[in-house]
């Protein structure tokens, strides 16, 4: 495997700073503060040098966390916060803060959290988003399957200056009626040149996660989009449900070590690097990298 790999899709919070509202106690083991150390174990004992934070609740307190756990954490390779985009100038503002940070590098609504059907089609949102493209910064669409994915395929469409990362291969619904569906608005947005997809967020609660059990959406994201478009990330702490970062990474590396070593490379290290435009250096070169930056 790749001794550089990256997680590209990291989770950390802390129930003292915010309220992450959906995180009760009927998550069982989420329902505690995920805290740096414990995430850097999880990393170390599988042997993945770096981290992209990403976004667990769509407000500022969240983005400040992760950007002062990056500040102070060498492998972390970046993080994808949130900004207001239903709100322009606010969404403005806060870009124009939080970019200050090297470490920021994309931004992320919990979109299927939004009561609003047509969150991704609404003008405030594109013109949010606009702002981003010019910025050269990734948009993530998480749980997309079922409300939000063919509205992603149109967003990608309508502003081909962004680039639109679709998380978790878009939530495809595993040997449940539906796939069929899922496969055919997953192809539409992989139609689309500025979109990249993860191979994350696989796993259901309650069942068991497998090489079988996520082939056939493995398959279909290495057809439609290709290793050039794919990049590998964990979801942790959310595989506490199910197999945790282990055992997530086994099933994970078992897939992509079909591959020829230049496509694993690009799944778990090079298009990450492309997309959230990472430092390429180690994650000490790139720790010092960033405080020359700051200072």
């Amino acid at each position: 495997m790749i001794p550089n790999a990256i997680d590209a899709h990291l989770h950390l919070w802390d129930l003292q700073r915010s309220a992450y509202s959906w995180i009760t106690p009927e998550h069982g083991p989420l329902h505690t503060t995920i805290t740096p150390t414990r995430a850097e174990g999880e990393l170390r004992a599988s042997g993945v040098g770096r981290a992209v934070l990403v976004q667990a609740e769509d407000s500022v307190t969240d983005t400040e966390l992760m950007l002062e756990v990056a500040a102070a954490h060498p492998w972390v390779a970046g993080v994808v916060g949130w900004v207001q985009l239903d709100a322009p100038d606010v969404a403005a503002a806060q870009l124009d803060r939080f970019t200050v940070d090297p470490a920021f590098c994309g931004v992320r609504h919990l979109v299927h959290d939004d009561p609003r059907d047509d969150f991704l089609a609404l003008p405030s949102v594109r013109t949010s988003l606009g702002l981003l493209a010019e910025r050269g910064l990734p948009f993530d669409v998480p749980d997309a399957w079922p409300r939000h994915l063919t509205a992603t395929a149109e967003l990608a469409a309508a502003l081909p200056g962004l680039t639109v990362v679709l998380d978790h291969l878009g939530k495809p619904p595993h040997g449940k009626p539906g796939f069929a569906q899922w496969r055919e608005a997953f192809a539409a947005v992989a139609a689309r040149p500025n979109t990249v997809t993860k191979v994350s967020g696989l796993q259901v609660a309650g069942e068991p996660f497998t090489v079988a059990g996520i082939r056939p959406a493995w398959d279909a994201a290495l057809d439609l989009f290709g290793p050039d478009r794919l990049l590998w990330g964990s979801d942790w702490p959310m595989t506490l449900l199910t197999a945790g970062y282990a055992g997530t990474w086994e099933v994970v590396s078992q897939l992509v070590g079909e591959l020829t070593a230049e496509e694993q490379d690009k799944i778990l290290a090079a298009t990450a690097q492309r997309v959230y435009r990472l430092d390429p250096n180690t994650p000490e070169e790139a720790a010092c990298s960033r405080a020359s930056t700051r200072s």
